[in-house]
């Protein structure tokens, strides 16, 4: 427990402090110190690909359905498996916590965290197409940082099967992705219990029936997700819209908090200004998992005509979780009185401005809503895991089984109790995917780089011709 506190303050920690104005210091991550200069250098690299590419990926979303020849999945179906992760607890409980210790400034910095980890997301994703395998268990491809790191540390016609940095990235995957089962089974049994009276016991032996027969079936994540986050997507959309625009006129309030906090206009003077930065790019780079190799394994498992798309459409993916789900949860917290929120924190505060809104339907609808997003959370994160689970131990059902029953364990562990250990455990997994992942990034960046030079010359003219 002691390494992985280490671990976890090294990863996660303020090893840098920078002086600011007011008397307050601006303290820098590791994984910050790697993730947003990276987000500049890429949106440098590919020339604003967020702003000039958007009706781009909107396109290519609406056309990337699945035909009948295809070996493997859509290019939608994968940015619907990313997006079930994506959208999930960073969107609930993240959102929660950065608007909790940083204010209401810490949504704008989130803002521009999504803006920078799109342009980070298009070059995982097209790389993870570049390098993409058949997968002779499931059919249709594999792929993810696991393989494209082994590209880079294993030559050409080596007798080596595994480079030691890409097991290391695979491994911490799996460590990552038990961590957040447990993490995603508890907050569920908690809203349920909370809005419901329902004890957590039988919630949780509920869920992990329902995970079992949906992952310990070949092929039946994809369907079922495919079937869940387009609904709860919009449903909660839909809600907070409703919300968003029954108090339309305390939006301008609301926005002019949101700039005024993020620039420190009074949290300079109070000490602040650090805080309200950092806690909305931490929350926000932990939601949209830019830059942590997740989303990769999704995306190179698509059957898709030019690996470039699949970098479009995952960059949209970071658009839709930040931008528009994220920022929907933060306005229904910020169109709460303050007075009803001061002092909360986590799911109360959500719980408790949902209540303002809708009454007592407020709290099911979160507890509805959070069960949905963590179920989609988890049936993702298993489909991640394929590719890593083969990548370290073949091609065999034995190993790919024994993983899912271990995440079951976790899933059902942790919907009876929180471990902090578990929790620190899973954000160690992510820190270390984040960190091997990156070291490939750079170094094989103009591959993607040509990818997206090649689909501008032929693709999109040829389609405008």
């Amino acid at each position: 427990m002691a390494l992985i506190q280490t671990m976890y303050n090294l990863l996660w920690g303020d090893i840098v402090q920078i002086p600011l104005p007011g008397g307050s210091t601006l303290g820098l991550s590791l994984l910050v110190m790697i993730l947003i200069p990276a987000g500049i250098y890429f949106t440098v690299r590919t020339r604003f690909l967020p702003f000039r590419l958007f009706p781009e990926m909107v396109k290519v979303t609406l056309e990337s359905h699945r035909k009948e020849e295809q070996a493997g999945i859509s290019g939608l179906q994968a940015l619907i498996v990313s997006t079930a992760c994506r959208v999930g607890m960073g969107n609930l409980v993240g959102v929660v916590a950065a608007i909790s210790a940083g204010g209401a400034g810490a949504v704008f910095w989130m803002w521009l965290i999504a803006l920078l980890g799109s342009s980070t997301a298009f070059i995982e994703a097209t790389l993870a197409q570049i390098y993409k395998e058949k997968d002779p268990l499931y059919g249709g491809y594999r792929g993810g940082p696991a393989y494209y790191l082994h590209k880079l540390f294993i030559r050409e016609g080596s007798k080596r099967k595994r480079s030691i940095v890409a097991s290391l990235f695979a491994l911490s995957g799996l460590i990552c992705w038990c961590g957040i089962s447990q993490v995603t089974s508890n907050s569920i049994s908690s809203a349920f219990e909370n809005a419901f009276h329902i004890d957590p016991l039988y919630t949780t032996i509920l869920l992990v029936i329902l995970a079992a027969i949906v992952v310990l079936r070949k092929n039946a994540t994809v369907k079922v997700l495919d079937l869940i986050v387009p609904v709860m997507a919009a449903c909660y959309f839909f809600i907070t819209i409703f919300i968003i625009v029954k108090n339309a006129q305390l939006l301008p309030a609301v926005f002019q908090r949101i700039f005024a906090e993020a620039f420190g206009l009074r949290q300079a003077v109070s000490g602040g200004i650090g805080a309200v930065i950092m806690n909305g790019a931490k929350r926000g780079l932990f939601s949209n998992e830019a830059g942590s190799g997740s989303a990769p394994c999704a995306a190179a498992a698509a059957d898709i005509s030019h690996p470039a798309k699949e970098g479009l459409l995952q960059s949209l993916g970071v658009f839709i979780d930040t931008l528009v789900i994220c920022s929907c949860s933060a306005m229904v917290m910020l169109l709460t009185p303050e007075s009803l929120t001061t002092g909360l924190e986590g799911m109360d505060l959500l719980q408790t401005a949902m209540r303002y809104h809708l009454g007592e339907f407020g709290v099911i609808f979160i507890a509805m809503i959070l069960w949905l997003f963590s179920f989609s959370t988890f049936l993702g994160i298993l489909f991640y895991a394929r590719s890593n689970v083969a990548y370290l131990f073949g091609d065999n059902w034995i190993s790919q089984t024994l993983y899912k029953i271990l995440a079951l364990v976790m899933l059902f562990v942790g919907g009876l109790a929180a471990y902090q250990f578990v929790w620190d455990l899973g954000d160690v997994g992510v820190g270390l995917m984040t960190v091997f992942n990156m070291i490939a990034l750079v170094p094989l960046a103009p591959k993607a780089l040509a990818s997206l030079r090649d689909y501008e010359e032929h693709e999109m003219k040829r389609r405008k011709s």
